[in-house]
């Protein structure tokens, strides 16, 4: 009953964006919609009125039936494929000139190609944001399988902590920290993990690689992991041995920011105050020309999800329910940039819930 309520919602959106189907085949909506994470090789199909339809292989179809209530078309793969059921499905419910909403960032070209070829392309809506809006206010059950994922990510981040050692190469690191996960029941990172050291600090999406790391570093350890499709995410800055004076003062005045903005996140209020609250504090420090725009978004099914996002004069409406991460850019100022700190919360009607309970003052090893 819990995925029917969600299509019904998402019927609804549909029906004020003027939108006569959802073509769904983006592996976070399929789990959104169906409950299972077994989605390979899927589609849903929600038509603005009536019953949602899930297609998939027929090998699956009964498994994807049975755990997400939703009536099954299979198709016989290499007979039929995927684009072509659905198509039919379609035309079989009376579609003729449908305008189709799917997401922008998650479809194949050979269903597009399949799609384009059966009904006119200037039907096709980017719907992306409906679906962010619609899964960014969490059900009680989501929070719990965030917090879940969130206990994980400590496990690993404990594990990464007690590797980091003068001549124990950034991957050393990581690979403890993701055994660690994994053993505590993470279904894999969400996003590519990064243990970085030395001058890789401020690189604006680092990963872990062969290098060694050294005394009188920063390691900037970024941590993810995945319960039952929904994920969480935890940064923390290990100090090995003498750092230099600027990084520890840089560090400090990312953990004030990141405070002022957790205290400023509360039902009500706009992303872009939020993200003013931690703005403030580095521009009266002096560095405001050094920081991004952005502090942080959405957390769910996945690790950034675009609704909201927490930035420079963003708009978006903080409700209670939302599960956010805040905060991640470092000064980028050569010498004293590259530390980094953020952690996931959950937004309560009264208070806010910090789900990463990791200490966040820095590490010293």
């Amino acid at each position: 009953m819990r995925y029917q309520a969600r299509i019904r919602k998402a019927q609804k959106l549909m029906g004020e964006r003027g939108l006569d189907v959802l073509f769904i085949v983006g592996r976070e909506n399929l789990i959104y919609f169906t409950g299972t994470t077994q989605i390979e090789c899927m589609a849903v199909l929600i038509p603005r009125e009536g019953e949602a339809r899930a297609v998939t292989l027929w090998l699956d179809a009964h498994y994807v039936g049975e755990n997400s209530g939703l009536q099954v078309e299979p198709y016989f793969f290499p007979k039929e494929n995927l684009v072509g059921k659905a198509v039919e499905w379609l035309r079989k419910s009376g579609f003729s000139n449908p305008r189709i909403g799917f997401e922008k960032y998650f479809v194949e070209f050979s269903v597009y190609e399949g799609l384009r070829q059966a009904f006119p392309e200037s039907n096709f809506v980017n719907a992306g944001d409906l679906l962010y809006r619609l899964r960014a206010v969490k059900e009680p059950e989501e929070v719990e399988k965030i917090r879940q994922a969130s206990r994980i990510v400590r496990r690993g981040m404990e594990a990464a902590v007690k590797a980091v050692r003068p001549g124990v190469s950034e991957l050393e690191v990581l690979a403890e920290a993701e055994y660690a996960m994994r053993k505590a029941g993470s279904e894999g990172p969400p996003f590519r993990p990064q243990v970085v050291s030395g001058p890789r600090v401020l690189l604006s999406h680092p990963h872990a690689s062969h290098r060694v790391i050294r005394n009188g570093e920063v390691v900037v350890i970024h941590l993810g992991a995945t319960f039952e499709g929904y994920c969480s995410k935890m940064c923390r800055t290990v100090a090995l041995g003498r750092i230099a004076d600027g990084q520890e003062r840089v560090y400090r005045l990312l953990l004030d920011a990141q405070q002022a903005a957790i205290e400023a996140l509360r039902p009500g209020i706009n992303a872009g105050e939020v993200d003013a609250a931690a703005r403030r504090v580095v521009e009266k420090a002096g560095y405001g020309e050094n920081f991004l725009d952005f502090i942080g978004y959405g957390v769910g099914l996945r690790q950034s999800e675009f609704f909201p996002i927490i930035g420079k004069e963003r708009t978006e409406l903080i409700e209670a329910g939302m599960v956010v991460d805040l905060l991640l850019p470092t000064i980028y100022q050569p010498a004293i940039g590259g530390p980094r700190v953020t952690d996931v919360i959950y937004i309560g009607e009264k208070e806010n819930e910090i789900l990463t309970t990791y200490p966040r003052e820095l590490i010293y090893v």
